[in-house]
């Protein structure tokens, strides 16, 4: 699925729209550069499930973890200052296997031979100004019907 989104407010509402059709133990992989709006769509995805606490980028502390309304949790992780996951590799897998869990992850790369092989993958591409191209792949079942949802 590719999109068109022209603004941050944008942005945040497609994180908002996605994060409300997930329930627990999907995994969401953002890429794209600096600046690109992965954490504009965290935030948006973070308010969905009714976290009101100030949703920030997880670069300096590599992870942040909020409660939901109903209890869940969602584990945020940005791994752009590691070349080695190391003692992140762990806390990840456990988020991952955790089905009350929903994981997002930035700069993916140093661990993904730990991703499940059923999560969305979204890549956001600089256009002009605050305009986006978003790219959504599903693999597995469950992502899929996220994104036939979406539609």
């Amino acid at each position: 699925m590719e999109l068109e989104i022209p603004t941050s407010e944008a942005m945040e509402k497609l994180g908002a729209r996605i994060g409300a059709l997930c329930s627990g133990g999907e995994v969401i992989e953002l890429i794209g550069d600096i600046g690109a709006g992965k954490t504009t769509f965290a935030k948006g995805f973070a308010h969905a499930l009714g976290i009101e606490e100030e949703v920030q980028s997880p670069s300096y502390t590599i992870s942040r973890v909020y409660v939901t309304e109903s209890g869940r949790l969602l584990a945020h992780y940005d791994f752009y200052r590691l070349s080695d996951a190391g003692v992140m590799r762990s806390e990840l897998q456990d988020s991952i296997n955790d089905p009350q869990t929903i994981t997002i992850i930035e700069w993916s790369e140093i661990i993904s031979d730990v991703l499940p092989s059923d999560r969305l993958q979204i890549t956001l591409n600089t256009l002009m100004g605050e305009e986006r191209e978003v790219i959504i792949k599903a693999s597995g079942p469950h992502s899929e019907n996220i994104i036939e949802r979406l539609t």
